[in-house]
């Protein structure tokens, strides 16, 4: 009965251990999400810089796996190229280092020392966890939550050692025990025991905490010449995941990253496992070292040992790792698109929510261009009838309609796992951006159609009805400029300046349609061409409708009277009150109204 109860605590403390990793995890990338893309985009070909980067990334979010799946998802996004995505793998093990020194922390004995009792876990996990608490459920403010999930985490997961630790001390000793420590013994039993645990738990870090925290109990027999074959075995543990993560539709060079992982932990592993073993057999260090029991610190300074050393000594091959990885990967035809920066949304960029939802914008903003320039061209056929452009525009539209459908899956996916409130929001606004850009891309092609349909019935505009529509079209040529740059780089003092330009087109709808009415009464133009002329100032009003919608969401991210009721804002700022804001109405009226009166 008293083994029964002690698996069942060491399984238990395993779930706590692991929920604590995956909580404080997702906290610290939460937290830190808009650094490291910042960190990872400005990764050069400088191999030194990479390993770097690698390394500092994982230690941030505590998982090598992470930082490889995120590497890979940059590589499709277009942000990292092969070499430097090889760099960061191979600095990405070193990082992982860090989670069995901070769990070493657990065999800290402080005793009566005041210092060393602030680092005892017994004291930290508690303070953590009452930190985490506060936090959480009475600090109110969303920015709060991932630092509240980190002391969280941390607590949690040294608790999940020391359960994991009483789990195991009445095991120690027993006859299957210590079978499975003679088990072990042999260094390829070990390699293959850490590889599949590794495999099973999805986990080196808490492979190596597990490990850690079997070889802390008294009497456990754990030996460094048995120690060190499982931490390398851990490690390649760590490339099945990877390579799974790689191959999943991904591209050729994402597949050769997995590629890369593999034979760098792999050439890692057979170089250190030589080595080790020649130094056993002639007693390096003397004989005592390799028989004597190890304890949590040792375990955490050799797998940092391991790693640094591997890399130091493979960084100088990074080219030669990279040919490897393409004779794996042949080049083969891929299907080219007609513009990559709309298939860089992937859901593995979900690893880090902030990263995704920064490709997200990137990747929505080139959507904005695109509407924008096709709208332009659907323009010019209207008033110029340029036959040249049909196959153009219809090829964009096609490319937006594709995106939208692509953007709005991944949106929703990434609406789930956002974590702070101004990611949050800014998934909200790109969901209901995605659909605006679309239409507007629709109401160009309307343009080019109602052309069409003139072609058709063999009649065409008036030169006041060619002049005026050639006025409204530059208006909101202009605010569909306006609103993707503002967009694009996140301005909110360019998007307050879309609304008095869309009012401003409102009213010149108004205008051109009063004109055109009498112009029909009075036969000057005929009413095939005047019902195209209706529709097509419909079609305008609604493209700057949209850039309007566009504007208010913007703005709304960080005004909370905006965000809870648009209409009243619109409302409100049509009322004229605001001084800035009747000035920039009164410039557009006077830049586009004025030309329309004198023109009458």
């Amino acid at each position: 009965m008293e083994i029964f109860r002690a698996i069942i605590q060491l399984l238990g403390g395993l779930a706590m251990f692991l929920y604590g990793i995956e909580v404080m995890g997702d906290g610290l990338k939460n937290s830190s999400g808009d650094a490291l893309k910042r960190v990872l985009e400005k990764v050069t070909g400088n191999v030194v810089i990479g390993v770097l980067t690698g390394a500092l990334v994982t230690a941030v979010i505590q998982s090598s796996t992470a930082t490889i799946v995120l590497t890979v998802a940059l590589i499709g996004a277009g942000v990292l190229n092969l070499k430097q995505a090889v760099s960061i793998v191979m600095g990405a093990n070193i990082g992982t280092t860090v989670t069995a020194q901070i769990i070493r922390l657990s065999s800290i004995d402080a005793g009566d020392n005041l210092f060393l009792m602030m680092f005892d876990t017994d004291t930290l996990a508690p303070l953590a966890l009452i930190a985490g608490i506060i936090l959480l459920m009475f600090i109110k403010k969303k920015s709060a939550k991932p630092v509240g999930d980190i002391c969280i985490g941390f607590g949690v997961l040294f608790v999940g050692l020391n359960l994991m630790n009483d789990g195991v001390a009445p095991l120690v000793g027993t006859d299957a025990f210590v079978a499975f420590v003679d088990f072990l013994s042999n260094p390829l039993f070990g390699i293959l025991f850490g590889l599949i645990l590794t495999v099973i738990i999805q986990s080196s870090s808490a492979t190596v905490g597990m490990l850690q925290t079997v070889a802390s109990v008294p009497g456990s027999g754990i030996t460094f010449a048995m120690a060190y074959p499982i931490i390398m075995g851990i490690n390649l543990g760590t490339c099945v995941t990877t390579a799974l993560v790689c191959s999943i539709g991904s591209s050729k060079d994402a597949k050769r990253t997995g590629v890369v992982h593999i034979v760098f932990n792999t050439l890692g592993t057979v170089m250190f496992l030589i080595a080790m073993t020649l130094m056993q057999r002639f007693a390096v260090f003397g004989q005592a070292f390799w028989s004597r029991a190890v304890d949590s610190g040792n375990i955490a300074n050799f797998q940092t040992i391991f790693n640094l050393v591997t890399a130091v000594a493979l960084i100088p091959f990074t080219s030669q790792l990279v040919k490897i990885s393409m004779l794996v990967v042949k080049d083969e035809p891929e299907k080219s698109h007609r513009h990559p920066e709309l298939h860089a949304l992937d859901a593995k960029l979900y690893i880090s929510p902030a990263v995704a939802v920064a490709e997200g914008t990137k990747a929505i903003a080139f959507m904005g261009s695109i509407a924008r320039d096709n709208f332009r061209r659907c323009c010019d056929v209207l008033l110029k009838n340029d036959e040249s452009q049909f196959a153009l525009i219809n090829s964009e539209e096609e490319c937006l309609d594709q995106f939208a459908d692509r953007a709005d899956h991944f949106l929703v996916g990434l609406s789930k796992v956002v974590e702070t409130q101004q990611d949050d929001r800014q998934v909200d606004m790109l969901m209901q951006t995605v659909p605006s850009f679309e239409r507007i891309g629709d109401y160009g092609t309307n343009l080019m159609e109602l052309q069409q349909r003139l072609a058709v019935e063999g009649v065409h505009f008036s030169d006041m009805a060619r002049k005026e529509l050639g006025l409204i079209c530059q208006a909101v040529n202009e605010i569909l400029s306006i609103t993707v740059d503002a967009f694009s780089t996140d301005n909110n003092e360019a998007a307050k300046a879309i609304e008095p330009l869309e009012e401003t087109i409102d009213d010149m709808v108004m205008v051109l349609r009063d004109r055109h009415t009498k112009r029909l009464k009075n036969g000057t133009c005929t009413i095939p061409s005047g019902l195209v002329f209706m529709e097509a100032l419909t079609h305008l009003e609604r493209a700057a409708d949209h850039c309007s919608n566009v504007a208010v969401m913007m703005l709304a991210r960080n005004n909370e009277e905006i965000l809870n009721n648009h209409y009243d804002y619109l409302r409100e700022v049509h009322s004229g009150n605001d001084e800035a804001y009747r000035a920039e109405r009164n410039r557009r009226r006077e830049q586009y109204i004025k030309p329309l009166k004198d023109a009458q």
